[in-house]
């Protein structure tokens, strides 16, 4: 039976090295929508974005977890807003993020987007339900 006592790991180059912004937080625009109301509203928030230094193992071990880091909220606060042109008897109004620090960890489905091809923070479901 193989026995490996430690995995090694290839290390890509440091995020210089290819020019690619670290985890930090950046002012994005982001699309607000509501269930109900017909339009999405757009805001200037903050969001983190950025590069994590990933590794690869060379030695596969079965049955060993493997987790890519990726950037994360830190701290956040939230904002409310109201949307405006909802009917009457819908409330207007909803509540967004606002990143005040990132770091690179594991991703939380709870509060992020954990997909490899996710939606942008700028999508609007309403956009493609009224497209005629």
């Amino acid at each position: 039976s193989l026995h490996l006592s430690a995995a090694y790991f290839h290390h890509l180059p440091s995020s210089g090295a290819f020019q690619l912004p670290s985890c930090q937080p950046i002012k994005h625009m982001v699309s607000l929508e509501k269930r109900g109301c017909p339009r999405c509203h757009s805001v200037e928030t903050t969001i983190c974005s950025g590069h994590c230094p990933t590794k690869d193992p060379v030695a596969k071990v079965l049955f060993h977890k493997l987790f890519q880091h990726v950037c994360v909220y830190g701290e956040v606060y939230y904002k409310t807003f109201q949307i405006p042109d909802c009917p009457p008897g819908i409330d207007p109004t909803v509540v967004y993020p606002v990143a005040l620090s990132c770091h690179c960890g594991r991703c939380n489905m709870n509060t992020s987007d954990c997909t490899s091809h996710s939606l942008r923070p700028d999508f609007c479901l309403n956009d493609i339900l009224n497209y005629s």
